[in-house]
């Protein structure tokens, strides 16, 4: 008798494919598993990345608080005193601008006392070829529409500054200067003297010692990553 894979030999070739085409789907499996895995590994360690550099991140927030509690402490309420008697009188000590503008940064307009300072800086320019590079920093910056750290000017203010840094002058900015004196005189000003911020500088309440400063690097990475930890030897 002949033997029936010469009188059926597709009997044969279907089994050659299913044996073929299990290969390849266990090869498939395989291939998505660790693809499934070298995905996860990177999305874990992205996660662990950005973990890393929120501790550090906070790390960094309090060593910034205690270097301007130590900035503070150096004040003496006297002095703290003589920055109520007039905004002037605030923004000609160096101490009273640096803590005018610490209070700045707590409301998000600091952008005022910037172009301020940067304005006062420009003045004290001596060498002519340097007033259009440096005017139009400060206006690209300060006071284009959309410029990244935007003063509130009026539309009439902005354009004769524009035409004035055109052939720029010592005196290009005073228009726009004065509009933002004026405000943070009339509105920011008012608001630092009420300030804790202030109010426990004209009482003399001084921080002693150093603040406790929390390093949260290793603890705070692993808190919040106990649902990873399993995997740990994978991405490692």
């Amino acid at each position: 008798m002949e033997n029936p894979l010469f009188l059926f030999p597709h009997l044969n070739i279907s089994s050659l494919k299913e044996k073929t085409h299990c290969k390849v789907m266990k090869s498939t499996n395989k291939e998505e598993t660790n693809k499934e895995i070298k995905t996860r590994s990177k999305e874990k360690r992205n996660r662990l990345s950005l973990l890393l550099q929120k501790a550090e991140f906070h790390e960094n927030v309090n060593l910034e608080k205690f270097e301007n509690l130590t900035k503070a402490s150096s004040v003496t309420p006297e002095e703290a005193v003589r920055w109520g008697e007039s905004f002037n009188e605030l923004l000609s000590q160096k101490a009273g601008l640096d803590t005018f503008t610490r209070f700045l940064k707590t409301e998000f307009s600091e952008e005022n006392i910037e172009f301020w300072t940067a304005c006062e800086d420009y003045k004290k320019n001596r060498a002519s070829h340097q007033l259009l590079p440096k005017a139009k920093t400060i206006y690209e910056t300060f006071i284009r529409k959309d410029a990244p750290k935007e003063v509130n000017l009026d539309f009439h203010t902005k354009e004769v500054t524009a035409q004035n840094i055109t052939h720029p002058t010592l005196d290009s900015f005073d228009a726009a200067q004065a509009k933002v004196y004026r405000l943070m005189e009339q509105d920011s000003y008012p608001r630092f003297l009420r300030s804790d911020m202030y109010l426990d500088l004209i009482k003399g309440r001084q921080h002693s010692g150093h603040p406790a400063i929390r390093r949260r690097s290793r603890s705070f990475t692993f808190n919040e990553f106990q649902d990873v930890q399993s995997d740990f030897t994978i991405w490692l």
